[in-house]
C-alpha cells in the first residue's frame, strides 16, 4: 500500500518535527526560564509571519477550484483571526508592545524567508503545493500546545502558560485531521512532479518552524556586511 502524503512528510521532518518539542525555547518556555526578551522578540517576529500567513490562507481560497480546498482555508483564516491572532494582541498589551515598536523592530531572516517560501508556492507551484506550505505550521502548534498541555505543572509565567493554552484544543484537532485527509486526497490526485513539489513544499516549511524557535532563542539579526573605507 501506498503511504500518504501526511505519512511522508512527517517521516522526512523527524529532526524539526521532534526537534521542536525539545528545542530550549520550548523547554524554557514551559518551565518558566525563558527571558522575558525572547518571548518578546518571538511575538514581534510573529506578527510579521501571521499577518502575511492570514494573507495566504485568503489567497489560495482565492485562486483555488476546489470547494473543499477553498472552504478549509476560509476557515482557517477565520479560525486564526478569532484565535490566535486575539490573543495575540492581548499579549501585546500585556508586555506594552505597541505598533510603533512593531514597525521599527526589523523583520528577522528567518521570519522574512518563510513568509517568501510560502508565497513562491502561489508564484511558481499550485493551490495544493501551496497548501502544503502552509500546514506544518498548524499542526506542529497543535502537538506543541498537545504535549505541553499533558505536563504535570502549567508554566509558572503566566503568559507563558496563556501561550501554551492556546493550542492543542478538540476544535484544533478537528481541523488539523480535516486538512491532513484533505492533503493526503489532494497529493494521490497529482501528477508526480506536483506530489514532489508538495513534499519540498511541506518540509522547508517544517524546517523553517524550527528555525523560528532559533531565530528567537537567538535574537536572530540580518549580517551587517563589509564596509569599504
Amino acid at each position: 500500500m501506498k503511504e500518504t502524503f501526511i505519512e511522508i512528510v512527517r517521516k522526512q521532518t523527524t529532526p524539526y518535527w521532534e526537534g521542536s518539542f525539545s528545542h530550549p525555547f520550548i523547554v524554557q518556555l514551559e518551565d518558566g526560564t525563558l527571558p522575558i526578551e525572547n518571548f518578546r522578540y518571538y511575538l514581534i517576529q510573529d506578527a510579521y509571519y501571521l499577518r502575511h500567513f492570514s494573507a495566504l490562507y485568503k489567497r489560495v481560497a482565492e485562486i483555488t477550484s476546489n470547494p473543499i480546498l477553498k472552504t478549509q482555508m476560509l476557515d482557517n483564516a477565520n479560525d486564526l483571526a478569532e484565535g490566535e491572532l486575539a490573543i495575540r494582541a492581548k499579549f501585546f498589551e500585556e508586555l506594552g508592545i505597541t505598533d510603533t515598536e512593531l514597525k521599527e523592530t526589523g523583520v528577522a531572516p528567518t521570519a522574512y524567508h518563510y513568509v517568501s517560501h510560502m508565497y513562491r508556492q502561489l508564484v511558481e507551484n499550485n493551490d495544493a503545493v501551496a497548501a502544503a506550505s502552509l500546514l506544518p505550521c498548524s499542526w506542529l502548534y497543535f502537538e506543541i500546545g498537545q504535549k505541553l498541555r499533558q505536563s504535570n505543572e502549567p508554566s509558572p509565567v503566566p503568559i507563558y502558560q496563556d501561550w501554551i493554552e492556546t493550542y492543542g484544543g478538540d476544535e484544533a484537532r478537528v481541523a488539523i485531521e480535516q486538512e491532513c485527509t484533505l492533503l493526503n486526497q489532494l497529493y494521490a490526485e497529482s501528477s508526480q512532479e506536483d506530489k514532489e513539489s508538495m513534499i519540498s513544499a511541506f518540509v522547508i516549511s517544517a524546517r523553517m518552524e524550527f528555525n523560528f524557535w532559533e531565530m528567537a532563542f537567538n535574537f536572530e539579526k540580518w549580517p551587517v556586511g563589509i564596509a569599504n573605507d
